[in-house]
């Protein structure tokens, strides 16, 4: 039994107990949740073991998935429907089922929020802070035959990431006043500050879509449809200002 114990807990330590065997190489039997229960008796080590459990069982599970909140949630989520996001019923944070992104992205879909590749070198770049993918490539920026062509697309690039970045700077303000708000709401013999709460949550969702449209927009290719996106974006952007 000590050596079990041992065994058992250093795979649960090494978050390798989903899959282990009995240790005898031509035995391929897996331990049952009930036989490891008896043999480790550390609670806390019983505690990691059931959330490599829980773990595990979420990950091959297509329609689960972990809230993605960078300020940090341990809620599990259902996708429901044919949505790509789903809102956690404990933090409000929006996911995003299809891709790694902490966050729905919509309008722009999940192959736009990832990395960029070169036409003619194959590089791929961070489309948000332009590092490279793969750190060994220097020279992304001299790869283009037509230099004229890619100076036009770096200043594209520049202009479209510049308003996005300007959308989230303005979003993580209008989540900053929501937080100041309701901390002043909760003290005794204030009025009821509801209308500006709500309209601090409207901010926020509005700065979150225009930010992503701008990936949308950098990424479409239809002069037709653009048209059309780029007077609702703007008419958005006008409203949300006066807001």
């Amino acid at each position: 039994q000590p050596c079990w114990s041992e065994y058992l807990t250093t795979r649960i330590e090494q978050n390798m107990v989903v899959n282990c065997t009995c240790p005898i190489s031509e035995c391929r039997a897996q331990p049952t949740t009930a036989f490891i229960c008896s043999i480790v008796s550390s609670e806390e080590i019983i505690a990691k073991y059931e959330k490599a459990l829980l773990r595990g069982y979420v990950e091959c599970c297509s329609n689960l998935t972990w809230c993605t909140n960078p300020q940090g949630c341990d809620q599990i989520l259902l996708k429901d429907g044919f949505g790509y996001g789903a809102a956690c019923s404990k933090c409000s944070w929006i996911s995003c089922f299809n891709c790694n992104f902490p966050e729905a992205h919509y309008p722009a879909s999940c192959s736009h929020m990832s990395h960029m590749t070169c036409a003619k070198c194959n590089h791929g770049f961070c489309w948000r802070c332009l590092k490279p993918w793969r750190p060994t490539h220097k020279d992304y920026y001299n790869c283009s035959a037509m230099v004229s062509k890619a100076a036009w697309q770096e200043k594209r690039f520049q202009d479209y990431n510049e308003r996005c970045t300007f959308h989230h700077h303005a979003r993580e303000f209008a989540m900053t006043l929501r937080n100041r708000v309701s901390s002043i709401s909760e003290m005794p013999k204030i009025r009821t500050l509801t209308f500006v709460l709500d309209a601090c949550k409207v901010l926020e969702q509005a700065r979150k879509v225009l930010a992503y449209s701008c990936v949308y927009s950098y990424y479409n290719q239809d002069t037709e449809s653009m048209d059309i996106v780029e007077q609702q974006t703007e008419s958005l952007e006008l409203h949300t200002n006066a807001l």
